[in-house]
């Protein structure tokens, strides 16, 4: 599980009873797509034929554009999900990652989901002995990327959340 049980309010668009500005929302989804996008070689190696994940990202941009509706966004993840069944660990977490991206339409904080996911899928790919040294080049080229007027907010929900995404965020 990588949503908190208790969600930040900063997180919850205000049509919910939040305080993230629609702008916010849609700055949030591109940067979880940009996290997944980044991974997503490593799931095409292993299935250049399987279109499912990157059609999820572009269903997600889609959505930021204001082209697809929330529902139809938040059910592509389930697409992309699919994809990752019986993939070996970088691609299986590069297609989570994917669909953790696409989600975001529905739930804000699923930004989290697809830089996790894709941390994973960095740290999966490479050699034991660089695990680390993977885990935190992917996480510092995501935070190079972090919208600059949501940078506070991502990195403090990423603290909060490390323990619940695998640690990945950790300093």
């Amino acid at each position: 599980m990588i949503l908190p049980s208790e969600r930040d309010p900063r997180l919850i668009t205000i049509r919910r009873g939040g305080t993230l500005t629609d702008e916010h929302h849609q700055l949030l989804a591109e940067w979880a797509a940009q996290c997944a996008e980044h991974v997503l070689p490593l799931f095409e190696q292993e299935a250049p034929e399987d279109p499912r994940p990157r059609d999820a990202i572009a269903v997600g941009r889609a959505w930021i554009r204001g082209e697809v509706r929330m529902t139809d966004a938040h059910n592509t993840a389930f697409v992309a999900n699919a994809a990752a069944k019986g993939r070996p660990a970088p691609a299986k977490f590069a297609a989570l990652a994917a669909g953790q991206a696409v989600a975001v339409a529905h739930v804000a904080a699923h930004d989290l989901g697809a830089a996790a996911y894709a941390i994973r899928a960095a740290v999966a790919a490479a050699p034991k002995a660089d695990a680390e040294s993977a885990r935190l080049g992917e996480r510092d080229w995501q935070r190079d990327r972090i919208p600059a007027e949501l940078r506070e907010l991502v990195l403090e929900d990423q603290r909060l959340r490390s323990p619940i995404c695998w640690n990945v965020f950790d300093d």
